[in-house]
């Protein structure tokens, strides 16, 4: 065998050995999926087991993840992890979502609506999403828990679980690509993100529980498309990091709340209504403001 040919031996393998390792590695989603940001959804009865509405929203927030399943694998996802999210976290119908993704359900869970998020994942999705609580125009507004939290700061900054969130994807290194909700939710995460993150505007607040919306299927191919659009984009977006140590102030909606909180250990009072503690650790900290908002209620 001449050198050249040798040589050409020697590339080619090289090249298959490359492109089997990139097939292994494949291209990781993680997909979380609330209620009060689908298409239609206007009213808290419609994601409240027991509501007249419920089965319907039940409906929608399925075909929304699957839209973005869908859009994951258009854009050459292997594997793909949809983590129920919203109250319960025991709302997407099992036997109706699409078989190439894995479903996390139920509560309690450790990380909430980020439960399953690791540094192996590639990009992160927000299905159904909604606007921080005390938004002017936000459809459904709150944050974590409506019966308890009036707002919620981070090192002096507000955030909603949405940023809270991206922050918990940003821990582990995974950028989040893609949001899906009303229009008062997009320019909250393109503000606290940046302007590379994709965003679907699947309504536009009329008053809290009142909106312009889109039919589902209309918003569904939005989401497709604009999932895809994401994880084609990730590696333009930047995970959202931030270093601690982490100052969190919650402030109640009535001071009996705040009392409550207290007693735990490491949180103390700053306000009649309000509580705040620090710690060095994100996901430590995630833990301790989900343990606060428990006793609080």
């Amino acid at each position: 065998m001449t050198m050249r040919k040798l040589f050409g031996c020697f590339a080619v393998s090289v090249l298959v050995s490359i492109l089997s390792l990139n097939a292994g590695q494949g291209i990781r989603v993680f997909i979380s999926v609330d209620m009060e940001g689908l298409a239609g959804v206007v009213a808290g009865d419609q994601v409240s087991a027991g509501g007249s509405d419920y089965g319907m929203a039940r409906r929608w927030a399925t075909e929304e993840a699957n839209a973005a399943i869908q859009g994951a694998l258009d854009a050459g996802a292997t594997e793909i992890i949809v983590n129920d999210s919203h109250g319960s976290m025991r709302n997407i119908l099992a036997h109706e979502l699409n078989p190439a993704a894995r479903l996390i359900t139920g509560s309690p869970k450790p990380l909430s609506m980020m439960q399953g998020i690791d540094e192996t994942f590639d990009a992160v999705i927000f299905i159904g999403y909604h606007a921080r609580a005390g938004s002017f125009d936000g459809v459904l507004d709150h944050t974590y828990s409506g019966a308890s939290v009036y707002s919620l700061t981070v090192n002096g900054r507000e955030v909603g679980e949405t940023e809270l969130n991206a922050m918990i994807a940003g821990y582990f290194g995974v950028p989040v690509v893609m949001v899906a909700g009303d229009r008062t939710l997009s320019e909250q995460i393109r503000d606290m993100l940046g302007g590379e993150v994709v965003t679907s505007v699947v309504k536009e607040s009329i008053g809290r529980t009142a909106a312009n919306t889109l039919v589902p299927s209309e918003a569904q191919k939005l989401i497709r498309d604009n999932t895809r659009r994401g994880i084609e984009m990730r590696n333009q977006i930047s995970p959202l990091r931030h270093n601690g140590p982490y100052r969190y102030e919650i402030e109640f909606l009535n001071s009996a709340q705040a009392e409550n909180a207290e007693l735990i250990p490491g949180v103390e009072r700053s306000g009649p209504r309000s509580v705040e503690f620090i710690q060095q650790d994100f996901i430590e900290s995630f833990r301790l403001f989900r343990a606060v908002l428990l006793v609080a209620r």
